[in-house]
């Protein structure tokens, strides 16, 4: 109940809400579930409110293990005061276990350890106290030479005294914490060249500061980057009163007070200062990496969720230079049905012949749209297909698709097992034509951080993104739902409680038995039990099944409901296949609070049914813009200040937002061009995948550079 009570109130969610999502997370069931289909129960919080609960509670209950180890710790030295184990407990935060810890964690040998050695901690107690009047403290500190223990002389003594003095110091949690507030309110991040101006990626922070708390998170991992390779020196910069901080809470008045400044300035500069700093850098780093996977996630999430090409035959060419153009013809479902290469650019220049077969391929499989690979030579490609339209190919497009990733899934096991008989550069081809018609199916194949949407995400915990990214295709997938006849095993893979091995066996199921047309003949599946079938059947969908409810998200728990719910209105459920549009009319008419208590089931349960009902089949995406296709080619010389073009945004970082207007470099609309009103963030104003109009503002022919403006243009 206390980390109940803690989530609910750093989320600000009720209790109640907080309680019972933990119950039925600890119950086994996946957030997508639970978000879908429990929202009586949790009171309809939605995905992100779920994996936000998830998350703390994982961290509250580390936690909580943490404060009980260290209370062990602590105790087996014999060491535990009520007052050390209740501040401990109290603790709301690692960082402050840690720092309460710190002062009795098994440490390597110091000066201080040494010191102590020499039998000076009770010395050292004696000056830290500063409770003497008068005298020397040369006077106080000659009892304890010792020739057997290496203390030479009293002066000796006072300096091992203030090495134990610098240590206690050091090792103040309360210190700790206000120096820590003190360089994030008053520190500034000094960057300087590692190598003098050498040239590099990082000139422009050759001579940077800023204050700790302004620098922006893309920034600190560039920065980090920079100093990985060695071209950058980085540092933190406080003003001098920061010493205060830790004499302020030591230093008294008496005979020892000079000694204990010393002694904490001594703590400063040896102990605590390179400390803090590294913490500080951690903490900014891992605030940094948290920004940079939300960006990626939502990337991510826009690029999986962009809307199918669906009943199109594709051409797909994955482009390049000495090895050829490789290019695969897939029919409207998406099936392979031909492969072969073309060789256009130098150093074979057979452009002619390669005009020649793309026509020949277009006209014998009556292909719709020719994707291009956006990689290596797509620029040339693109011209030499655009060329090749105009020259009788009447209303066929083409697009540019991101082929991020393609290598990746050409060499692995799963593209292996899909195109056993072609040689793994054939592969990427056909997954580029695939990405066109159903870029989740064929994207979900691939790792999803090869996707290329992300911003610096090869310098954050790969952990920690794989995490996240994961938890996005889950979300999607789900929230798309799958075709159970059609679904590869790579897809099915991420739906609600399935898992990779399952996924496998619901295909051979397939192969073996052939097509189901029940979602409860998932229960034969080898290894699917009960509780996986309550967690994926109302994400899976059964076009032409038996029941016309199954091509619905309505759960198989809920069917009796649906049920009744048509009943209401004077339908039934086989009236969702040739009767959609009357049943739509008539369950606009119904009242879902009213319909819900009459039924004796929760109000948000009918809602959704009562949605889904009036959609069978219905796939989010459908409503979505569609991609922009081309007949003509841009070029970059072509590309003049004051243009208005159309474009497909295709990445958005902290700064802006990447823009491909068919050049050959995407173009950037810097934050400060994206709207006219003022935004924190480029995701309030696009998303990957958005159709743009923007203003071409400058034209950079030597750096292939295209700075755009989405002001004034609509």
């Amino acid at each position: 109940m206390p980390i109940v009570k803690e989530i609910a109130s750093q989320l600000k969610i009720r209790e109640s809400q907080v309680k019972s999502a933990v119950e039925l997370l600890d119950g086994g069931n996946t957030i997508p579930f639970i978000a879908r289909y429990r929202k009586e129960v949790t009171g309809e919080l939605d995905e992100n409110a779920l994996r936000a609960i998830e998350e703390k509670l994982a961290y509250l209950r580390n936690l909580a293990q943490r404060k009980e180890e260290v209370i062990r710790l602590i105790a087996e030295q014999g060491k535990l005061t009520p007052e050390l184990e209740q501040a401990i407990t109290s603790s709301k935060i690692l960082q402050e276990v840690e720092d309460l810890y710190r002062p009795y964690r098994q440490k390597r040998r110091t000066r201080a350890t040494m010191a102590r050695e020499k039998g000076l901690e009770p010395l050292a107690l004696t000056v830290l106290a500063q409770e003497a009047g008068s005298g020397n403290p040369l006077e106080f500190a000659a009892a304890y030479v010792n020739d057997d223990l290496g203390v030479g002389s009293a002066a000796e003594a006072l300096t091992g005294a203030q090495d134990i003095i610098a240590e206690i110091i050091s090792d103040d949690a309360a210190v700790r914490k206000k120096l820590r507030e003190f360089f994030f309110a008053k520190g500034m991040l000094a960057v300087t060249a590692a190598k003098g101006n050498e040239v590099s990626p990082y000139e422009m922070y050759y001579n940077y500061s800023e204050p700790l708390g302004k620098v922006p998170p893309h920034r600190v991992l560039a920065i980090n980057r920079g100093q990985r390779e060695e071209f950058l020196t980085v540092k933190i910069e406080v003003g001098p009163e920061v010493g205060d901080i830790v004499l302020r809470s030591y230093v008294k008045s008496g005979i020892f007070a000079s000694l204990v400044r010393e002694a904490g300035e001594d703590a400063y500069k040896r102990l605590i200062a390179p400390s803090i700093e590294r913490e500080v850098r951690a903490e900014l780093t891992a605030l940094a990496e948290e920004q940079a996977i939300k960006v990626f996630s939502a990337n991510l999430r826009n690029l999986l969720l962009q809307p199918p090409v669906r009943g199109k035959v594709v051409l797909g060419i994955d482009p390049g230079y000495r090895t050829g153009c490789k290019w695969a013809v897939v029919d409207d479902t998406g099936k392979l049905l031909e492969v072969g290469v073309i060789y256009p650019h130098p150093p074979q220049n057979r452009r002619d012949e390669a005009k020649k077969i793309i026509s020949s391929l277009v006209n014998r499989y009556g292909a719709a749209i020719i994707a291009i690979g956006n990689g290596t030579a797509s620029r040339e490609t693109e011209a030499m297909v655009s060329e090749t339209i105009k020259e009788g190919l009447g209303q066929v497009q083409y697009i540019l698709v991101s082929e991020a990733g393609a290598s990746v899934y050409s060499a692995s096991k799963l593209a292996g097992e899909e195109f056993p008989e072609l040689d793994l550069s054939m592969r990427s081809a056909g997954s580029i034509a695939r990405r066109l018609q159903d870029p989740l199916a064929e994207l979900v194949k691939i790792e999803p951080k090869a996707v290329g949407v992300g911003q610096y995400q090869h310098d954050v915990s790969p952990k920690r993104l794989d995490e996240s990214l994961r938890g996005v295709v889950e979300s999607c997938v789900n929230s798309v739902g799958v075709d159970l006849n059609t679904a590869s095993a790579s897809l099915l893979q991420y739906i609600a409680g399935l898992k990779p091995v399952t996924a496998k066996n619901i295909v051979a199921l397939r192969e073996k038995k052939g097509r189901f047309r029940l979602r409860s003949q998932l229960r034969e599946v080898p290894r699917l039990g009960e509780q996986t079938f309550v967690q994926c059947a109302g994400f899976l969908r059964i076009p032409g099944g038996e029941n016309p409810l199954e091509n619905t998200p309505v759960h198989p728990e809920s069917y009796e409901i649906a049920e009744a719910v048509l009943a209401k209105v004077g339908y039934h459920k086989e009236d969702l296949s040739d009767k959609k549009e009357e049943v739509k009319r008539a369950l606009n008419s119904l009242d879902a609070e009213k319909l819900a208590a009459e039924l004796g089931a929760g109000a948000p349960t009918v809602k959704d049914i009562i949605f889904s009902l009036q959609r069978p089949g219905r796939d989010p995406r459908d409503e979505l813009p569609k991609p922009l296709l081309h007949s003509e080619i841009t070029t970059l010389e072509s590309l003049k200040p004051g243009m208005v073009l159309q474009g497909t945004v295709r990445n958005v970082v902290d700064f802006g937002a990447f823009v491909d207007i068919g050049v050959k470099h995407d173009g950037l609309v810097h934050i400060s061009q994206l709207s006219e009103k003022f935004i924190k963030h480029p995701m309030d104003a696009v998303a990957v995948g958005d159709i743009v109009k923007v203003k071409v503002l400058q034209v950079d022919l030597t750096r292939q550079r295209v700075s755009l403006s989405m002001k004034d243009v609509y």
